[in-house]
Parts: structure tokens; sequence; C-alpha cells
């Protein structure tokens, strides 16, 4: 392999690392858009039923899949409060 041809690799891998950057960059934004998206549907779920603290079974069941997969997503902990005062609420069936 002469030097020409290591010199074609080396920046043929510059150009691959760039679009991995990009790539990642893009993920990271996707992942925080989602949380967001995840956090305004809970926040809304709560505050519907914050009042009267009753909460329809299907409802209930939607918060904690959101809720999990927030956390997943590495969510901060003021939703960790918003989800323990929803497990007190009364389930509706």
């Amino acid at each position: 392999m002469g030097i020409s041809e290591i010199i074609t690799l080396v920046s043929e891998m510059v150009a691959l690392l760039g679009v991995l950057v990009g790539c990642i960059v893009s993920i990271g934004k996707v992942m925080s858009g989602t949380k967001c998206l995840l956090r305004s549907e809970m926040l809304r779920i709560y505050y519907r039923h914050q009042d009267t603290g009753e909460i329809r079974q299907y409802e209930y069941e939607n918060f904690v899949y959101l809720y999990e997969a927030y956390k997943k997503l590495k969510g901060n902990s003021f939703i960790d409060k918003v989800y323990a005062e929803v497990k007190k609420f009364k389930v509706i069936t």
C-alpha cells in the first residue's frame, strides 16, 4: 500500500467520522425532543386528574408506559414526583 492510498483511506475515514458525528448529534436531538413530548403528555394527564385524584385505568396504564419510556431516555427526577402522585390516584375501571 502506497502513501497515496493511505492518504485516500485516511481522508475517507475522516469523512465517515464526520457523518457518524452528525448522526450521533441528530439522535441526541431526537431523544431530547422525545423526552420533551413524553414529559408534556404525562403532565397533561396529571393536571387533568389532579383535582379529582381519579384516573381511568387506560389513562393510568398509558401514563406508566410514558413514564417508563421517559426514564429509559434518562429523563429527570421531576417526573418521578409527578409519577408518585399519579400512583396515589384512584384508578377507575
